[in-house]
């Protein structure tokens, strides 16, 4: 399985996480130059950007290491051009998702919301 194939695995599975909490998703892999938000999601008027980090169990770097400031300062900016595409700008939040796939299954997901936000 390739990284691609692995990464799709572990974001369909935070996007049914998301609707099972009331969730609505808004768009999947939303991309422009130097950036990407893997989901973006809604639930009673905030938008929820997320960055969905998915490993084989005992990885040599977690998850939660891979998001440097440099990934949040891409993903910030991407999210200011997604909020370019809406009339209305929403109070928004940036989430952190990371999944364990051991090959077969997703055994685990640590969902951290408001793991960052757009100052740092």
């Amino acid at each position: 399985m390739d990284k691609r194939h692995i990464g799709n695995i572990g974001e369909d599975a935070v996007c049914l996480y998301l609707e099972n909490k009331g969730c609505e998703i808004v768009k999947r892999n939303f991309t422009v130059k130097g950036g990407e938000i893997d989901i973006i999601a809604e639930k009673d008027g905030k938008l929820f950007f997320v960055e969905v980090k998915t490993r084989m169990p005992d990885p040599l770097v977690s998850g939660e290491t891979a998001i440097t400031r440099n990934k949040k300062t891409h993903i910030i900016k991407t999210a200011r051009a997604f909020l370019k595409t809406v009339d209305v700008v929403p109070i928004c939040r940036f989430d952190v998702a990371v999944v364990t796939f051991d090959g077969k299954n997703v055994t685990k997901i640590k969902y951290y919301p408001n793991a960052f936000d757009a100052s740092k």
